[in-house]
């Protein structure tokens, strides 16, 4: 059994990952698609994530998904990673600020609920409070002039939102594989979808990318997707899962300052607002869970 303070300090090494690590890949990704098109960029970060983990998984001696589970999983990865990640990677490309990006998925949640009441799930007061109070914060956020700028980009990181949230409910009532092989199963689909969806669409490799993009590529991979995502299962085992599901407020905060202080982004008063409204949502749809200690229907989940 690991002494005291080698689990205080593995616990605050898991709540930094999942902080800071999390919260900074909205400005890897902004980073990463000024050398590599969007979705060839995000599929082969979900394709070399997914094969180390399926790997690692096969060593630790888990079985191999069945038929079922991988059809079931694959759905779950591409509306995951294909329609929420890859979203918010083009989202990017095309010009919103990865501030703005992180802050716009922050209403997962408030979508979670929306959709947990297709599966018979019933809303309390103060959750309708909180969906009430964030779709405000959104009308707040399309008034600033980042995503003025981008309504395409704006409509597709609401989309990208409204899809994870969607496959998050949905990934509750599908036969999926046990443990971290589900998500090695989702990013190997979704990460071929994505790079058949960047095959189709005519992106195209001008020139090769540049360190920062190769950096980019590696940090994702290695730190966005293997690292964070253990520190998460982690958490899920040693803390109450509303704690470890915390990130979904200060992510948003954090990857707002890195594109502050790192990229020169500008986030005008309407965005700091809605950033304000959006987390004040969150945080009204997330006490219940604090009060009892009990997982959310579907919880936030990061890029």
């Amino acid at each position: 059994m690991s002494s005291p303070a080698r689990v205080s300090l593995t616990l605050i090494a898991s709540f930094f990952a999942l902080y800071f690590i999390w919260g900074s890949t909205y400005l890897v990704i902004r980073i990463g698609v000024e050398s590599w098109p969007p979705m060839l960029m995000a599929g082969c970060r979900f394709l070399i994530a997914g094969a180390i983990m399926f790997g690692w998984m096969l060593w630790r001696g888990a079985p191999l998904p069945t038929a079922r589970e991988w059809v079931c999983g694959g759905i779950i990865g591409i509306l995951l990673l294909s329609c929420g990640n890859g979203g918010v990677t083009v989202a990017e490309h095309w010009g919103v600020a990865s501030g703005v990006a992180a802050l716009a998925i922050a209403t997962v949640p408030l979508f979670t609920l929306l959709f947990g009441m297709l599966f018979g799930q019933r809303n309390t007061l103060l959750e309708w409070a909180g969906i009430g109070l964030g779709l405000v914060g959104i009308v707040l956020l399309n008034l600033g002039s980042n995503l003025q700028g981008s309504p395409a980009g704006a409509a597709l990181i609401l989309f990208a939102a409204a899809a994870w949230a969607f496959g998050s409910v949905w990934s509750r009532r599908l036969p999926l594989p046990a443990g971290p092989m589900a998500s090695a199963v989702e990013m190997l689909v979704g990460g071929a979808a994505l790079l058949l969806g960047s095959l189709s669409s005519g992106e195209r490799m001008t020139e090769l990318p540049t360190a920062a993009g190769w950096g980019a590529l590696a940090y994702l991979v290695v730190f966005g997707s293997i690292i964070a995502f253990s520190a998460y299962m982690y958490l899920l085992d040693h803390v109450r899962p509303a704690a470890a599901t915390s990130y979904a407020y200060v992510n948003p905060a954090v990857a707002v300052l890195l594109g502050v202080v790192f990229a020169g982004e500008h986030v005008g008063m309407a965005e700091a607002a809605a950033m304000a409204v959006i987390i004040g949502a969150v945080v009204l749809i997330g006490l219940p869970q604090w009060r009892g200690g009990k997982v959310a229907e579907a919880e936030p989940q990061s890029t």
